[in-house]
């Protein structure tokens, strides 16, 4: 019983270690993102891909209510996946961060120094009494200085910089498909394919584009743009990864009109 105790201490407590050195609030931080839908990174020799899997559960819930991709200035976006609300509360801090260095710099903000003060954030919660850290992880991708830069912020405030890479849900069977499928000289349109791919891997092969976000970073323009709908489907359609039943509702269409 006195095992059981001492146990459940460091389990609630996020300022105290356990004697095996864990911190138990933040490992249970990171199984709230693995509880998460996937987002998936790609970076590219032209640029950064953002693709998100929004799962939508009802024929009701509007898609667009649904964030999970995120503006944080003209050349930075950002994914995430775990607690949504956590996830604004970071992505508000960041666009905050990225003005302020306009404003005081007249300068955009470089991709890995909004991500190290957004994981210096991150991290005070790990370590202050009466708050809890947050539970959700975040692919921050952008350009900086004409480079394609890409990184993971984790729960235990560790920024990550990486190639591809994906959060949330199915994370260690995406990463395998990224990891043996990655072209490092690729262009932007084999990144949007590799990432569509990669998440049709833990779909039954096929895709909505109903329950799918994506965004680009282009280095060239440095402009961060969202993909319609209809592009994402058009992606889908040519690699033969669109859900069959998309295909027949597009077909009932073309009957109608």
């Amino acid at each position: 019983m006195q095992g059981q105790a001492q146990q459940q201490a460091y389990d609630r407590g996020i300022t105290i270690f356990s004697p095996d050195g864990r911190l138990y609030q933040v490992e249970y931080a990171r199984e709230a993102v693995k509880r998460g839908t996937a987002s998936i990174g790609v970076r590219t020799a032209e640029g950064v891909v953002l693709a998100v899997d929004k799962r939508i559960r009802s024929p009701l819930l509007e898609g667009t209510s649904v964030e999970k991709l995120h503006k944080a200035d003209d050349h930075i976006g950002i994914a995430s996946a775990g607690h949504v609300a956590d996830a604004r509360q970071l992505i508000d801090f960041a666009r905050r961060n990225a003005q302020t260095n306009r404003l005081r710099y007249g300068e955009p903000i470089g991709v890995e120094t909004l991500t190290k003060e957004v994981t210096d954030h991150i991290q005070q919660y790990t370590q202050v009494g009466g708050a809890r850290p947050f539970g959700v992880a975040l692919i921050v991708g952008g350009i900086e200085n004409g480079e394609p830069r890409l990184y993971e912020t984790d729960p235990s405030g560790t920024p990550y910089e990486w190639k591809a890479l994906a959060v949330g849900a199915d994370r260690g069977e995406i990463q395998e498909f990224l990891e043996e499928n990655y072209d490092e000289g690729g262009d932007l349109e084999s990144g949007i394919v590799l990432a569509l791919e990669a998440l049709a891997s833990v779909n039954d092969g096929s895709l909505s584009p109903e329950g799918l976000g994506m965004a680009t970073v282009d280095a060239e323009s440095e402009q961060y743009v969202e993909l319609t709908k209809d592009e994402i489907g058009e992606y889908l359609d040519a690699e033969g990864l669109l859900d069959e039943g998309e295909e027949d509702g597009d077909a009932d269409d073309e009957a109608d009109e």
